[in-house]
């Protein structure tokens, strides 16, 4: 048990970020981010699938108008989660983020956990962004639905085909990754704003009352395992809309939150992370809370939350009240929203294995990265099938809660792993400092635990069985091949 507990030194995580341009440089990543490109990448992961298809799904089902307040309360806890991410990841700039961060603090049996968690997140994440990119393809080229839908279809290849082509794009190198990002963020963000400002040419007041639908009790397909877990533990009866409603909906718009701690795994190719790594985290949370709230507003105010079309539900707004040369631009936006997430994800995963496999913790030839590309090329592209399978294959909608989940864990984490490296190592030099730590960090983790109570019941269970698996592969392989343990029995045999 103890030596499932075990830490990584601070000492050694900076050392291995360290490019000093030596003969091992060839098999570590490449200092070429600035901070626009950070952004770039952090707006490109968040504005997506939550933007384009949860507003909807998550004001008709849940929360009516007052799912404005849902994404405000996601994005607040989401923000106070990104302040420890930045003082982290401005002190110990590391490809692994909250990987990392949980095995300098908590132990390396956290740090697994939380690697296999986030490997799970943007899998999914991205499988599920995957099929919504083939759907407004479709729809705006009329593409059959057998191949590009969802209902309907055995094999998805407009998923399968974009994961590939981005994957390919991930693998070739950092920087192509990020041209392709920041271009793709300008067109959607420049969409986005058109959606908001002609979209408030059409908000009705009439729409917007009753802002805060009174409580009903939820249908039978809302219960039993469907039910948040907060009900099912307290007894209490499955409810939709009201206070409770804003509540769950806030837990499951998270998800389009979900995904800034990319910018943390960015940490070893960052030129300044000192400066440049809070710069990116905390500037795509602002962009992204802003606009999220602005479209969901515009959204409740343009069309009665009871006739929101849940598939392409801004798109269908503005067709609703004749506008539909705009709903095309919105169409375009999507695709490009979706794209770069997709890509974001690929080489968030990409990172992540590629910190794991360097711990030993997955095998080390996993994570080798190319001589020429300077990116972890191998795990970049293991990954990129398995998206593409989930993606082609399993209709992974009905998964969003699942990446929630994922999110909130590691956030969790990471909040609390700030207090304890102010503790173990007050000496650490901290470009960016949380204000009010503990209590804000503490706060951070509390309110993270909450969403999650809020999240269903076959949400956790299928979260457990996905930690129970990590935990086999880690008992069979992890505990004893990683870097630590071989040092430790190094150090035991030479005594």
């Amino acid at each position: 048990m103890v030596s499932m507990l075990r830490t990584k030194p601070i000492k050694d995580v900076i050392a291995q970020a360290e490019d000093d341009g030596g003969q091992d440089a060839p098999r570590r990543l490449r200092r070429r981010l600035g901070p626009v490109d950070l952004m770039g990448f952090g707006v490109g992961i968040v504005i997506g699938t939550g933007i384009f298809t949860l507003t909807g799904i998550e004001a008709r089902e849940h929360a009516g108008p007052a799912v404005i307040v849902s994404f405000a309360i996601a994005g607040v806890v989401a923000l106070l989660a990104a302040l420890c991410y930045a003082e982290l990841a401005s002190s110990v700039p590391t490809a692994g983020s909250a990987y990392t961060y949980a095995y300098a603090t908590m132990g390396e049996i956290v740090a697994w956990i939380i690697g296999w968690d986030l490997l799970l997140e943007f899998a999914l994440g991205a499988a599920v962004v995957a099929r919504g990119w083939s759907g407004y393809l479709a729809e705006l080229f009329g593409l059959p639905t057998a191949w590009f839908g969802e209902e309907g279809s055995v094999v998805n290849l407009g998923a399968i085909a974009i994961t590939l082509f981005l994957g390919l794009i991930a693998t070739i190198g950092i920087r192509q990754s990020a041209r392709v990002t920041n271009v793709l963020v300008v067109v959607k963000v420049a969409i986005c704003l058109f959606v908001v400002i002609a979209g408030l040419f059409f908000v009705k007041a009439a729409n917007l009352m009753p802002f805060l639908p009174p409580s009903r009790p939820a249908e039978d397909g809302e219960s039993g395992l469907a039910q948040p877990l907060s009900q099912a533990l307290f007894g209490l009866q499955p409810s939709v809309f009201g206070v409770a409603g804003v509540l769950t909906a806030a837990a499951v718009v998270f998800f389009a939150y979900t995904g800034f701690e990319a910018v943390a795994n960015l940490g070893e190719e960052t030129r300044r992370p000192g400066r440049d790594l809070p710069l990116g985290l905390l500037a795509t949370l602002a962009v992204s809370g802003v606009l999220y709230v602005a479209v969901s507003f515009v959204l409740v105010g343009m069309v009665d939350y009871r006739e929101i079309d849940l598939g392409a539900p801004i798109a269908s707004a503005f067709s609703a009240v004749g506008a539909h040369w705009a709903a095309v631009l919105v169409s375009i936006a999507a695709i490009a929203g979706l794209t770069s997430v997709i890509l974001v994800e690929m080489v968030a995963m990409g990172r992540i294995g590629y910190a794991m496999a360097r711990d030993g913790l997955l095998p080390p030839g996993v994570g080798a990265i190319h001589p020429r590309w300077g990116t972890p090329h191998r795990i970049t592209a293991v990954v990129t099938v398995g998206v593409a399978l989930l993606a082609g294959f399993l209709p992974l909608a009905s998964l969003a809660d699942l990446v929630s989940i994922g999110a909130l864990c590691a956030f969790v984490i990471v909040s609390i792993a700030v207090p304890i490296l102010r503790r173990t190592r007050p000496e650490l030099k901290r470009p960016f400092r949380v204000p009010f730590s503990p209590v804000l960090p503490v706060l951070s983790a509390l309110a993270c635990v909450y969403l999650m109570t809020n999240l269903s019941v076959e949400t956790w269970l299928r979260f457990l069985a996905w930690l129970l698996l990590g935990a086999l592969i880690y008992v069979g392989y992890g505990r004893r091949r990683n870097r630590l343990a071989q040092r430790e029995q190094g150090a035991e045999q030479g005594r």
